[in-house]
């Protein structure tokens, strides 16, 4: 991992499995054949998940979301890396596949697309953007790369009150672009906060290319400026992802400072259910990254070690299927969230004036 923390000199993002499926590490895989299959279990899992939001929003349950495809890699592997119950993930817009990786319960996931009783967030928030406390899962932002300072401040803050504890910090190429990206990576730098950021990089701001943003060779030489080590890889290479966020979070965890990780991708879909991708690329674009495609790629390499049959990918698919399908009724026959709810959380002892407000909203429902 030594080579992959120094970005520049290289051609092409480290990268574990090739384009072919073949291993290329020094060593083999360190997870066992059970590990290896959840991997790619979960990939099928979010581009399900990924169709039923789609299907949501294309029936007017819903009113947007945003496409995951190309991240499937890049969600895994960094959830393999996070410590449930000790650090905190602070994911941005594009996460939902990450949130299901990480343990999210999809039941939660639809609760939140369709703001219902079952969403912890109470329906108080953008579709596609999930906040689960209780998780120590900080609430997605539309505004581009306002959760890094925060993020950083709440690595701050745990340096001093849970030693040992790390805060994950994901964002898109776009948020690169904002101050809030270059004030959190200075003042992270500074106080040798206990954070990693992680760049997803999928080429695109919206509608805006990575070239028309990004003047230096990668995102991850941008950590140099800040003092602190960076990690360059391949974000379509689900093992690759998932050392290279395990040893920025292991140094980090040991008070070896704040690490930036970019990992390099491409995003397949839209940038939302709102946008029309094709004003700004080309078809011919996004199929010459087909043949980069995370799930593809890692189908092959599981078939190669013997792990994958065509029957298998069947009945995992059927039983996502069934488990998401239940979610979403669970979800659903929850019933929507009450207005009473946005009253609540506000405050850790509600005021006067929000008493009143909520008594007179109760009076104007009756």
């Amino acid at each position: 991992m030594s080579e992959a923390s120094q970005p520049a000199p290289r051609s092409a993002p480290y990268r574990l499995i090739d384009l072919e499926g073949n291993w290329t590490g020094e060593s083999g895989p360190d997870l066992g054949d059970d590990e290896l299959r959840r991997l790619y279990a979960d990939m099928l899992a979010i581009q399900q998940l990924d169709e039923r939001f789609t299907i949501l929003v294309r029936t007017g349950k819903s009113s947007i979301m945003t496409s995951a495809a190309g991240h499937e890699a890049a969600h895994v592997g960094i959830a393999r890396a996070i410590r449930k119950g000790v650090d905190w993930l602070f994911p941005y817009y594009r996460d939902h596949g990450l949130l299901f990786a990480y343990g999210v319960p999809p039941v939660e996931l639809f609760g939140q697309m369709l703001a219902t009783r079952v969403d912890p967030g109470k329906g108080r928030q953008t579709p596609t953007h999930v906040t689960c406390a209780g998780r120590r899962v900080f609430s997605m932002s539309s505004p581009v790369g306002s959760h890094l300072p925060v993020a950083v401040g709440a690595a701050m803050a745990l340096a001093r009150r849970e030693p040992g504890a790390v805060v994950i910090c994901t964002f898109g190429d776009g948020a690169t672009s904002t101050g809030d990206f270059h004030g959190a990576l200075t003042l992270a730098g500074v106080q040798r906060a206990p954070i990693v950021f992680v760049c997803e990089n999928n080429r695109y701001a919206l509608s805006v290319s990575l070239e028309d943003q990004n003047p230096g060779p990668t995102i991850a030489s941008k950590a140099a400026g800040y003092g602190m080590p960076s990690y360059w890889m391949d974000g379509l290479d689900a093992l690759a992802v998932g050392e290279a966020v395990a040893t920025a979070v292991d140094a980090v965890r040991r008070g070896g400072g704040p690490a930036l990780v970019e990992l390099d991708l491409y995003r397949f879909g839209a940038h939302s259910s709102s946008d029309d991708d094709a004003r700004y690329r080309t078809r011919e674009e996004i199929e010459r990254h087909r043949g980069r495609d995370a799930v593809i790629r890692y189908r092959r390499f599981l078939e190669r070690r013997g792990l994958w049959t065509e029957a298998w990918e069947t009945a995992v698919n059927e039983e996502i299927r069934s488990t998401l399908a239940a979610a979403l009724h669970q979800a659903t026959a929850a019933g929507a969230v009450p207005p009473q709810w946005m009253f609540d959380d506000v405050y850790a002892r509600e005021p006067w004036h929000l008493a009143e407000q909520r008594q007179s909203l109760e009076q104007d429902l009756d």
